[in-house]
């Protein structure tokens, strides 16, 4: 499930791309001055807990992401890596499975938790299958997330995960490429921190630049582990 609706809107939709990452007022904890909404965040794990659960039935035709009715493909945009590099979603990822995600290095809780659950999984995977999988994260906020910034927040998750971003204009492509809208950026308060509302999901990309699987916020390690192997060996999520 991807957040694509505004930081306001927390109520679950039918439509599987749909899902939020918000903000609540002051009683959630503020994490470098940015306010993340308990209420969105609950609605969520909740969704996303049914989800994973409705999935988890013991066969091994079953997965814990949601199928995409309607496979997404990687765009055409070039943004910038962590070197000041540029680095093409589409040319750069074809022959790589290459798992997408949008955040920003002030997120309190969704960013972290999708970052270390994949960071273990691909740790316990082992080098040889884990060298074929590509963590991009694609910052949503570059007035705060400099590139030396992105870069040492992906390394405390791992050292080989790729961090981008970009303008305005080449993010606003990047997402809504993927099929989700674009982030949203709440007022300013007083101590220079702002709410931000972004895609809270993971796209799996194969090879051919195709994702048909995307995996929501709150996807446990144990649940990577289960399908990344299946993934690799090129299993077509149905």
């Amino acid at each position: 499930m991807v957040a694509v609706s505004s930081i306001r809107d927390a109520e679950p939709s039918a439509d599987p791309r749909i899902e939020s990452s918000g903000a609540d007022d002051a009683q959630r904890r503020r994490t470098r001055g940015v306010v993340v909404g308990i209420a969105v965040a609950a609605a969520l794990v909740a969704l996303g807990g049914l989800v994973i659960g409705s999935m988890r039935d013991g066969s091994t035709a079953s997965w814990s992401g949601t199928v995409l009715g309607e496979p997404a493909t990687l765009p055409d945009v070039t943004l910038t890596d962590t070197d000041g590099e540029p680095f093409n979603l589409r040319d750069d990822s074809l022959g790589t499975t290459t798992i997408l995600m949008f955040g920003y290095t002030s997120c309190p809780d969704v960013c972290p938790i999708n970052l270390a659950s994949l960071g273990s999984a691909l740790e316990q995977l082992g080098p040889n299958r884990s060298s074929s999988v590509r963590v991009v994260f694609i910052s949503v906020d570059p007035g705060r997330d400099q590139p030396e910034v992105v870069r040492s927040y992906l390394d405390q998750f791992d050292r080989d995960f790729v961090g981008l971003s970009g303008g305005p204009a080449d993010l606003r492509a990047a997402q809504e490429g993927v099929g989700v809208e674009r982030s949203e950026f709440g007022a300013t308060g007083e101590d220079g921190g702002y709410e931000v509302g972004h895609a809270s999901a993971m796209f799996v990309f194969g090879p051919d630049g195709t994702a048909r699987i995307v995996y929501p916020f709150g996807t446990r390690q144990s649940d990577w582990t289960r399908d990344l192997p299946r993934l690799l060996d090129g299993e077509v999520p149905a």
